[in-house]
């Protein structure tokens, strides 16, 4: 990353180690502390669905989204407001990530996370030439999108579930990021993981299974297929206690 971008880097890391002890998403059930031991926990449970391969920074152009109004609506179903910490798992080339930088304006923050480094630099390059001073980026790993705890007002995955190859190790680590009024914002596709979508019966089996709560979800047109929100509402579940989901036609 240019120098610029690492700076920004920094001042993220700084303000999301501010982080305090977690609470539900209704504020009246504790979320169990991040334990010094969590970098090797398991054995979890294997996905018992095929899992969608990476091909691609994008699923289509940006103009052709934004003549949908793509972001806008999604960032406004989720409730994005100035001011919040998001992050932006599976971000690519940035489509979300420069569109969140201007929604949550100078007082929020933005956490662009991906699994493939090249993505990484491509996107961190562009964080650094339009000067989004908000914006850091991040290598995440497959199953660990390595998120501090208690930081992230909103947790964004947009045409990515599918791609995740270990969803109950990920859906894990992921849990204590969130604050406690905080959502896990899922766009994806209504259809088999390997025709690249997650029917919603399933996507809300597997977040249950580590201790997520779906809030909603909504028919989204524009961003081809729906959105679903979860909060975390509850204790994560040992991994050995996990119960993987059993789906058919997948």
């Amino acid at each position: 990353m240019r120098s610029q971008g690492a700076g920004s880097m920094l001042a993220m890391a700084l303000l999301l180690a501010l982080g305090s002890a977690v609470a539900g998403c209704d504020g009246s059930k504790p979320l169990i502390n991040q334990q010094a031991d969590d970098d090797k926990p398991g054995p979890f449970p294997a996905a018992d669905r095929p899992v969608a391969d990476v091909v691609s920074s994008r699923w289509s152009s940006e103009d052709a989204r934004d003549r949908l109004r793509e972001a806008d609506q999604v960032m406004d179903r989720a409730k994005i407001r100035p001011g919040m910490t998001v992050a932006d798992i599976g971000a690519g080339e940035g489509y979300y990530t420069v569109r969140l930088a201007q929604r949550v304006g100078k007082e929020g923050r933005v956490l662009a996370e991906d699994i493939v480094a090249a993505w990484r630099d491509r996107l961190a390059e562009r964080v650094a030439r339009e000067r989004l001073d908000n914006v850091s980026v991040k290598l995440g790993e497959a199953a660990d999108p390595k998120l501090p705890p208690n930081s992230f007002d909103r947790v964004l995955m947009v045409h990515m579930y599918h791609e995740i190859g270990q969803p109950y190790e990920f859906l894990w680590r992921l849990h204590p990021a969130l604050k406690p009024d905080g959502l896990v914002v899922v766009v994806d596709a209504d259809r088999a993981t390997r025709a690249h979508g997650t029917p919603p019966a399933l996507l809300k089996c597997e977040f249950e299974a580590v201790g997520f709560t779906q809030v909603s979800i909504e028919s989204m047109p524009s961003a081809g297929g729906y959105l679903a929100t979860f909060c975390a509402t509850g204790p994560r579940p040992e991994p050995g206690a996990i119960r993987p989901c059993r789906m058919k036609g997948n």
